[in-house]
């Protein structure tokens, strides 16, 4: 088989094991907090913080929730980076931006955060802030989760199907689980311009 028919194959067999039950525990939890009128903080790196600006775009036009990412705001995660230093970064940023128990954490994350092994630590960080003060947390992650998955009170796992395609499996199955979810009826509010185009 060609590269393009294998790596189309293992999207395939991910689509098959997706734990649908845990997307739907997902979609429910965010439904409480759109109803609570709590606020989503997503939280990535590298190619997932990419994925943060993109869904908190979908999330408020789309599912009318108030959300941000604090990797959008560039001067100020590189100032707290410089400054106060990596680990801290996301925790900090939550603590002047007041997370509360109405809030949640939207973590995507090809690891979802190890301190032992000195991964993604700042996630770490957030995910305990969030416990302290009572918000929830959410994953969206692959591998075996990491801190993130041990820690979330819902969490989807992409699965790993080739040790060698780990990271680009799990950053595409963030944009389609995302997706998802604002096209959820427990969360979509506004149709998406290409839907109520008339031919």
């Amino acid at each position: 088989m060609s590269y393009a028919e294998v790596y189309l194959q293992e999207a395939s067999e991910i689509i098959r094991r997706l734990d649908t039950a845990a997307i739907e525990r997902v979609a429910s939890l965010l439904a409480r907090i759109k109803a609570d009128g709590g606020r989503l903080f997503f939280l990535g790196i590298g190619g997932s913080a990419a994925n943060c600006s993109h869904a908190v775009n979908d999330f408020r036009k789309i599912a009318d929730i108030e959300c941000y990412a604090p990797t959008d705001n560039v001067a100020e995660l590189t100032a707290r980076t410089n400054d106060e230093g990596w680990e801290s970064v996301f925790a900090e940023w939550l603590k002047v931006s007041r997370l509360s128990a109405r809030d949640a954490l939207f973590i995507m994350s090809v690891g979802g955060g190890n301190v032992e092994r000195n991964i993604s630590p700042n996630l770490v960080c957030a995910i305990q802030l969030a416990k302290k003060v009572g918000a929830k947390v959410i994953g969206v992650v692959g591998r075996d989760g990491g801190f993130t998955a041990r820690a979330a009170d819902a969490c989807v796992i992409v699965p790993s199907v080739n040790q060698e395609t780990i990271t680009p499996h799990s950053e595409a199955f963030q944009a389609l689980i995302w997706h998802l979810l604002v096209s959820h009826p427990l969360l979509k509010e506004h149709q998406t311009k290409w839907e109520t185009v008339t031919k």
